[in-house]
């Protein structure tokens, strides 16, 4: 029964239009950066900084390279407005067209039918990370060879991978993003189970997130980085690309989100 419940979950949500506004966002915003990197001077600019540190640049400019560089304002900045937008809708909107008291109508535990909603916001969550990932890839092979990754954030990392750890590594990344797009999800699934709007479930969500970016990234915060949301949700998919690999600054990003969700969880079920 929990298995054809949440079948039922996942058909009603991916029934619904406003679902897939994420994917069809994601896929217009890349193919306006792939159409700036090949018709623009990014091209030329990048194979200066490469030359100039002793690569060759046609090795490095590639697939896996367009990708990362797509990956990162998108995974910042666009993908928490699309995950909250579905996270807000899973239960607010259910109370606000009157189908919630019908469902509650039904002989199965209020905890059993929002953990049934979690996982249909979770399992969207993965593929739209899944997604970003995929056409990323997919839009960049048209314009540009299959090669070695080149990973470049001004005072974050300058990483060089070959094409086969490249390709790993950039899997790695978009599974851990997944974690991260799971806990905003979460984090607005909690909002929604209060007493509010699915619009306001969403806007509280995306608040929180850009509050913690916002205090993360001023200079007088840095000792208390490690303090904040966004820090541990973006440390676990970003610090994949650094060489070595801090493993353990991963692991406990990871456990730091487990927490939240888990609070995310309670709450909304309280």
């Amino acid at each position: 029964m929990f298995l054809l419940q949440l079948r039922n979950e996942l058909w009603k949500l991916f029934g619904k239009k406003r679902t897939y506004i994420g994917f069809g966002a994601l896929l217009l915003t890349q193919t306006i950066m792939l159409l700036l990197f090949r018709f623009t001077r990014w091209k030329e600019q990048m194979a200066r900084m490469l030359d100039g540190n002793g690569y060759m640049a046609e090795q490095f400019i590639s697939i896996l390279t367009v990708a990362v560089v797509m990956l990162y304002p998108l995974a910042l900045f666009l993908f928490p407005l699309y995950l909250t937008l579905v996270g807000g809708d899973l239960v607010a909107k259910e109370a606000e067209d009157g189908t919630l008291r019908m469902i509650l109508s039904r002989p199965i535990s209020r905890a059993r039918l929002l953990m049934v909603k979690w996982l249909a916001g979770a399992v969207f969550s993965f593929i739209l990370a899944a997604s970003l990932g995929l056409l990323g890839m997919l839009f960049a092979s048209f314009w540009f060879p299959w090669g070695n990754m080149f990973v470049f954030v001004p005072g974050e990392m300058f990483s060089m991978f070959n094409a086969s750890d490249g390709l790993k590594y950039y899997a790695m990344a978009h599974l851990f993003l997944a974690v991260k797009a799971c806990t905003v999800m979460g984090l607005a699934f909690m909002f929604s189970c209060l007493n509010v709007k699915p619009a306001a479930a969403t806007i509280l969500a995306l608040s929180f997130v850009f509050l913690n970016v916002v205090l993360q990234n001023i200079p007088f915060f840095s000792d208390y980085k490690s303090w904040f949301f966004t820090y541990h949700a973006n440390a676990i998919w970003f610090q994949i690309f650094a060489q070595p690999t801090p493993w353990w600054k991963i692991t406990e990003s990871l456990f730091v989100l487990l927490g939240y969700n888990l609070t995310f969880i309670v709450v909304g079920l309280t």
